[in-house]
C-alpha cells in the first residue's frame, strides 16, 4: 500500500491498455461532435513508483465520438524510452526522447502529440498507438513546452523551449502545417521555472515567477521557491527580431502554472490572467506533489486567478487578485485565444481542510458572475474542454466536454455540458468502461483537424 497522494484515490493508476467499442451513452450526443476526446495522465506502470507526480509515464485516454454514437474508448501508454526505464541525464547529456510524455496532448499539422515540457514531443496515431519522437524534420533541437499556443487567426503554433542553463528561454513558430518557421533565443530570461505563457495579436508574454532551478531538490523536479528569484513578466513582440525588443516587468512574488488567456485591451494595454500560488500555497502543493506529510494539502493548494495588466507606454504593472476560489486548470473558448474573452473556465478544489467538492466553474468577465456545477461526494471532474457549437456566433455557444472520475462507484463517465448554462442538466453523459485517473490536461480533436 502507497502513502504518495498521487497513486491513491482519484490518482490511482491504472495497470493495463484496453479498447472498448459502442459505449452507452445517455442523453443525445450532438452530431457536430464527431472527433476524439483525448486525455492524458500520469501513469507509473505496476510496481513503479515515481518520486515526483510529474514523473509518471505519461498514458492518453481517447474517447471516439461519430455523430451522435460513442463508437470507442481506448487507452494506451506513450511508449518512449522512459517507460521502459531509460534515465533523462546520460553521460553525453539529457537525452529528449526519453519523456514521460504525460501532461498534454495536442494536434498540429496534422500530428498527434503527447507532451512533457523537458523533451521532444511524441508522435501517435489517430488510435493512440506511439508512433516515435517527434522533431519537426530535425528543426527542434531543444524540449518544447508542453502548453503551446495555436493562434486561432494565422493558424500558426507559438512554444517555447526553457532550461535551466543558457540558453534559458528560446521561442519557436512553425506553420498551420508544422514547418518550423522562426526560432529565436529570448533575452534577459532566467533559470526561473516556465510552464506556461500566452501570446497576444501581437505579443508573446512569458511569466516568470518566485520558483526557479534548484540542484538541492532531489525529487527528480529540480525546482524550488526562492525569495531572491525576481518574479517578472516579459513582453516580446511577435515576428522575426522581436526577441531583439523584448521588455521585462517586474510583478509581485509568487508562482502561475497555467494561464487562462492574454489580450490586448482597448488601451493597447496587455491583460493576462491565471491561477497563481504564494510561497505557502507553492509548497503545500509540492507537498501532495512529492507525497510530504502534509495533512490537508491539495494538487493546487491556495491557488487563486490573479490578473496582471501591462502598460507598456507607462512602464508598469498592476495586479490584483479576482476570485477567492481555489482553482486551476484554465480554459476559454480556443477561438478567443490572443484575444479578449468574456468568458472562461476552471476546476476549483475543496480547501485545505477537505473541506467542499471538486466543483466546475465558470466566469463572466463582463458582469463578474461566477456560475458553480459541484459534481458530487467521491467525484473529480476533469479540466473542461470547450467545443463550439455547430452554427453558433455566441462566444459560450457551445459544450464543455469533461471527464469524471467517481470514487463511489470506481468508475468515470464523460459528461457533455452546456457551456451557456451550467444549471442546466448535461447534454449527454457517456459511461466508459473503467475508471480513468485523473487530472491533467486533453484536446478535442475534430474530424476536420485529422
Amino acid at each position: 500500500m502507497t502513502s504518495k497522494p498521487y497513486l491513491t484515490g482519484h490518482y490511482t493508476p491504472v495497470t493495463d491498455e484496453i479498447t472498448a467499442t459502442g459505449l452507452t451513452v445517455e442523453g443525445n450526443l450532438p452530431p457536430e461532435l464527431t472527433g476524439r476526446l483525448i486525455r492524458n495522465s500520469h501513469n507509473p506502470k505496476p510496481g513503479i513508483t515515481p518520486a515526483h507526480w510529474f514523473k509518471g509515464s505519461g498514458m492518453v485516454h481517447g474517447i471516439r465520438l461519430r455523430e451522435g454514437r460513442a463508437e470507442w474508448y481506448r487507452n494506451r501508454w506513450v511508449h518512449t524510452p522512459a517507460l521502459d526505464g531509460a534515465p533523462y541525464m546520460t553521460d553525453k547529456g539529457p537525452d529528449l526522447t526519453a519523456s514521460t510524455a504525460g501532461t498534454h496532448v495536442i494536434e498540429h499539422g496534422g500530428r498527434l502529440l503527447a507532451l512533457c515540457e523537458s523533451n521532444l514531443p511524441f508522435e501517435l496515431t489517430a488510435d493512440l498507438e506511439t508512433v516515435g519522437a517527434y522533431d519537426f524534420g530535425g528543426k527542434l533541437t531543444s524540449a518544447m513546452t508542453a502548453h503551446p499556443k495555436e493562434d486561432p487567426a494565422t493558424g500558426e503554433l507559438h512554444f517555447f523551449a526553457s532550461s535551466p542553463f543558457p540558453p534559458f528561454l528560446i521561442h519557436h513558430v512553425a506553420s498551420p502545417d508544422g514547418q518550423v518557421l522562426q526560432s529565436q533565443e529570448v533575452p534577459g530570461a532566467s533559470a526561473a521555472l516556465k510552464h506556461d505563457f500566452a501570446i497576444t495579436e501581437h505579443y508573446v508574454v512569458f511569466l516568470e515567477g518566485s520558483v526557479t532551478f534548484d540542484m538541492s531538490e532531489h525529487s527528480g523536479i529540480p525546482y524550488s521557491w526562492s525569495d531572491s528569484q525576481e518574479a517578472r513578466i516579459g513582453v516580446m513582440p511577435r515576428g522575426a527580431g522581436g526577441a531583439d525588443k523584448v521588455r521585462w516587468f517586474d510583478i509581485l512574488p509568487g508562482y502561475g502554472m497555467h494561464f487562462a488567456n492574454a489580450y490586448e485591451d482597448a488601451n493597447g494595454r496587455i491583460v493576462v490572467e491565471g491561477p497563481t500560488v504564494g510561497r505557502e500555497g507553492w509548497q503545500r502543493s509540492w507537498n501532495w506533489w512529492v507525497g510530504a506529510p502534509d495533512r490537508g494539502a491539495e494538487p493546487n493548494s491556495r491557488s487563486r486567478t490573479r490578473r496582471w495588466t501591462v502598460d507598456l507606454t507607462a512602464g508598469r504593472v498592476e495586479e490584483e487578485q479576482i476570485d477567492d476560489l481555489t482553482v486551476e486548470f484554465p480554459t476559454i473558448n480556443e477561438a478567443y485565444t490572443g484575444r479578449e474573452h468574456r468568458y472562461q473556465y476552471a476546476l476549483s478544489f475543496p480547501d485545505d481542510l477537505g473541506i467542499g467538492n471538486h466543483t466546475l466553474v465558470k466566469y463572466d468577465r463582463r458582469t463578474g458572475v461566477r456560475q458553480l456545477l459541484p459534481v458530487g461526494n467521491g467525484q473529480l471532474p476533469s479540466e473542461a474542454v470547450f467545443v463550439q457549437a455547430a452554427g453558433a456566433t455566441d462566444e459560450d455557444a457551445g459544450y464543455l466536454l469533461t471527464v469524471v472520475s467517481d470514487l463511489n462507484a470506481n468508475a468515470s463517465k464523460m459528461l457533455v455540458l452546456d457551456a451557456s448554462d451550467l444549471s442546466v442538466p448535461p447534454v449527454a453523459t457517456i459511461h466508459l468502461p473503467r475508471r480513468v485517473p485523473a487530472m491533467i490536461h486533453g484536446s478535442w480533436i475534430p474530424d476536420t483537424a485529422a
